[in-house]
């Protein structure tokens, strides 16, 4: 009787182990909308839409991949810096996971970010700009799509100038600034 006790306790524990998941990064996305001094906002692929003469047909065709994109922030002040680093900690915490693959890593202007991408090397269904600054906060981009090509999303990139002279790294800056 002690070991079917043993046994059945045992399978229990084990059960309960595996069935806890770690969050998501959908649940963290969420569960920020809620919290005060977060900066949240879903932006619908519809809003990226561009003159029809100023890109390609492939241009085109990538932005039509591109369902919505999640940004979220929460800037550091001078009364939350406890909250800062343990929101950098769940967000390190959720992207170290299996399902996200690290596509670059680089510093700008003080802010160490690392692109991430979930799906396969030929059709990505996900992308995570993260972003952290131990003077400004910390903050995450993801964009939703289907079966997104990573060149031709590169391609996209440099053809509408998101590279410096069109949508700027710095204009997001403002996102983290102090009160």
């Amino acid at each position: 009787m002690k070991k079917i006790t043993t046994l059945v306790v045992a399978l229990l524990l084990a059960f309960s182990f595996t069935s806890c998941q770690d969050e998501s990064l959908q649940g963290y996305l969420v569960k920020s909308q809620e919290k005060t001094g977060f900066i949240t906002f879903d932006v619908p692929a519809s809003i990226l839409q561009v003159k029809s003469d100023a890109v390609s047909e492939s241009t085109k065709a990538t932005l039509k991949t591109l369902k919505k994109i999640n940004v979220v922030a929460l800037p550091l002040n001078s009364e939350n810096s406890d909250e800062v680093s343990a929101e950098k900690t769940s967000l390190d915490k959720i992207l170290k996971g299996d399902q996200y693959k690290s596509l670059m890593r680089f510093t700008h202007e003080g802010i160490k970010i690392n692109v991430l991408y979930s799906g396969n090397d030929d059709e990505i269904d996900e992308v995570i700009a993260y972003g952290y600054s131990p003077k400004m906060g910390v903050g995450l981009a993801r964009i939703l799509g289907d079966n997104m090509n990573p060149s031709d999303i590169m391609k996209m990139m440099n053809e509408v100038k998101l590279d410096g002279s069109g949508v700027n790294l710095t204009q997001f800056s403002a996102l983290f600034s102090e009160k």
